[in-house]
């Protein structure tokens, strides 16, 4: 989120957030966007029964904005299928591992795990399937001998915070026609 953030401050990326949201009320995330005047919402999904409970408040509140994408940034939280098929076609994610390889979870080490001489990150469109639907935009890094979960994980790191606005400058690129 701080690097899409960055990018639209710094003119790399011409594009507006309408809010930032949050299921945990000491997410980091919005004071960085309250600090850039962004509205923010939290949304405890711990204050709800159900998941589906939760999304149908998650999609009024992301609703009222409006917004041509919703863009997921650390949103750790499998969201259920009827949300995903409220803004099919707009609801984006990135997942750290070169896509359709290492969906879920300790990507980094699964993938050292596997002898894999390439690792990276994956932008996509959203799909009721877990890490899946289409591509956006994918960067690789090598994985180097040495590596450790650690400093692969740092490598994509830095890479996904360039990737991200990238993917969402295409994006943008191609609705605007």
């Amino acid at each position: 989120m701080r690097s899409i953030i960055t990018a639209i401050q710094t003119g790399q990326l011409n594009a507006t957030i309408s809010a930032v949201i949050s299921n945990r009320p000491d997410a980091e995330g919005l004071a960085f966007a309250e600090a850039a005047g962004i509205p923010t919402r939290t949304l405890d999904h711990k204050a709800f029964d159900s998941r589906e409970a939760f999304d149908q408040q998650l999609m009024a509140s992301i609703d009222t904005f409006q917004p041509d994408y919703i863009v997921l940034a650390g949103f750790m939280r499998i969201l259920s299928a009827q949300f995903v098929a409220h803004y099919a076609n707009r609801l984006i994610n990135i997942h750290p591992s070169l896509l359709p390889k290492f969906k879920g979870l300790n990507t980094h080490r699964r993938a050292i795990e596997a002898g894999e001489t390439e690792h990276g990150a994956t932008v996509h469109f959203v799909t009721a399937e877990l890490d899946d639907g289409p591509i956006i935009l994918q960067v690789s890094v090598p994985v180097l001998p040495d590596d450790t979960e650690e400093t692969l994980a740092a490598r994509v790191l830095v890479e996904e915070h360039k990737l991200y606005p990238d993917a969402l400058r295409r994006l943008i690129q191609q609705h605007q026609g």
